[in-house]
């Protein structure tokens, strides 16, 4: 028997409290292994030939599932043989997604639903609210070895698999969604999405971190890592592509939850942007996420703090960078923030992670600080510890959504400005610190 690290894999011949290796407490399960291994090398009938790579193939066999959102964020539709990762918090919409997907390519394709978690009668009840009636031919076991052999019966085309942790394999001693199970099941599963050229999608629980549960070489093993997000009281969910084998990487979809299921936002932009911007801690920022630009609202507010040590809380932004910024127009424009309460927000609960966001939340601050709005300006760019303001990518495409929002006037980085290919319609402010902005604004 050996012990394995439910977090990461590691294994060691006792049992420990605190993993060495990802610094995990009490993770560590006792698993049997089976020592039994034959030397491939001295059969015959396992000879390799190596190909040339001008002889191999590129095309890729892809097929859409008419979900536009979906098919942009896998990078143009799914891929014949492609084995695709769903990860995301309980109840965020992952059966539900799937389940929607599957019954539109089941009018033109032969599609199964491998249930290890719902019974029959359960996925019935959804589909009739989600007023599905595709013929999505659905299977409720856990043990692989008898869905491995109906596959291999049935050959169907697209497979769903939910979920990873509930399946297991008899021979294997360890219990079901352990490191050792959920490894030799995908693996399997891979094996079987490329020699059959059948697309799987397997749906991944996920840890209180917010990580796919299971060992970390299972996102290394798939071919795509899909994430869905969105807060469970919230209608709006977003599903991105954090590997793509073949697509982009980061690219975005949202959708929002109704009564009849997910439903695509085609317009993103006017979903996260509220007609009463136009008040003091409000500013409009362009953001790009993978391909495509989105118009978000940064909300600051500042009060003055009853304690010694003022707070700073913030919600979609990083809480380091938040602070750090802070600092910056303490320094270079000399707003006394240390004796005042900050509350920073994304509005729509979207996550904003590039540092094109940096002006936003420095004008939304000082908005609020000084009780004046910043009106319809799109606000663009880095800010430096020096108060300068430093050029972003995509600043065309950021432009153009704002200018189809039925945004004026933008303020840029006047390094970007310089290859600009036209004015697209708006008044264009570029500047190079924090302290023109704030003369022009304020």
């Amino acid at each position: 028997m050996v012990y394995v690290c439910q977090e990461c894999g590691y294994k060691t011949s006792k049992w420990l409290g605190k993993c060495p290796n990802c610094s995990s407490w009490d993770t560590f399960v006792g698993e049997y292994i089976d020592e039994k291994k034959k030397d491939i090398t001295k059969s015959p009938k396992n000879s390799l030939v190596p190909l040339k790579l001008s002889d191999v193939a590129t095309e890729e066999e892809r097929f859409l599932c008419g979900i536009d959102e979906l098919d942009n964020v896998l990078g143009g539709g799914f891929v014949k043989g492609e084995l695709i990762l769903l990860g995301g918090e309980p109840g965020i919409g992952k059966s539900t997604l799937l389940l929607q997907v599957g019954s539109v390519l089941s009018k033109r394709m032969k599609v199964l639903y491998v249930s290890g978690e719902e019974g029959a009668n359960q996925l019935k009840i959804r589909a009739e609210r989600l007023k599905i009636n595709g013929d999505i031919e659905i299977l409720c076991e856990t043990n692989f070895d008898l869905v491995e052999k109906l596959i291999l019966e049935l050959k169907p085309e697209f497979i769903i698999i939910d979920s990873i942790q509930t399946m297991y394999i008899p021979d294997n001693q360890s219990a079901p969604g352990s490191v050792t199970q959920v490894r030799d099941v995908t693996m399997k599963l891979l094996k079987l999405a490329k020699s059959l050229k059948i697309t799987i999608v397997i749906v991944g629980h996920v840890t209180k971190d917010g990580l796919i549960a299971g060992p970390r070489v299972l996102e290394h093993m798939v071919d795509c890592v899909l994430y869905f997000e969105g807060e469970r009281f919230n209608t709006f969910r977003i599903i991105r592509a954090y590997k793509n084998r073949f697509g982009p990487t980061n690219q975005l979809g949202i959708f929002e939850m109704t009564d009849s299921g997910l439903v695509e936002v085609k317009n993103p932009s006017s979903l996260f942007l509220e007609s009463s911007y136009n008040v003091e801690g409000v500013a409009i920022y362009s953001a790009i996420e993978g391909t495509r630009a989105i118009l978000l609202e940064i909300q600051a507010l500042t009060t003055p703090t009853s304690f010694g040590t003022p707070r700073r809380t913030v919600t979609g932004i990083d809480y380091n960078r938040c602070v750090m910024l802070c600092a910056v127009l303490e320094k270079k424009v000399g707003l006394p923030l240390n004796v005042q309460d900050i509350y920073v927000n994304v509005a729509g609960g979207f996550k904003v992670t590039e540092p094109a966001a940096d002006l936003a939340i420095v004008c939304a601050i000082a908005s609020s600080y000084k009780g004046v709005p910043i009106g319809d300006n799109v606000l663009i760019g880095e800010v430096g510890l020096t108060g300068e303001i430093r050029a972003v990518n995509s600043i065309e495409k950021r432009l153009n959504e704002a200018k189809k929002l039925g945004f004026e006037r933008a303020i840029i980085p006047k390094r970007n400005s310089e290859n600009l290919s036209s004015d697209f319609g708006m008044k264009i402010y570029a500047m190079s610190n924090i302290e023109e902005v704030f003369d022009f604004i304020f």
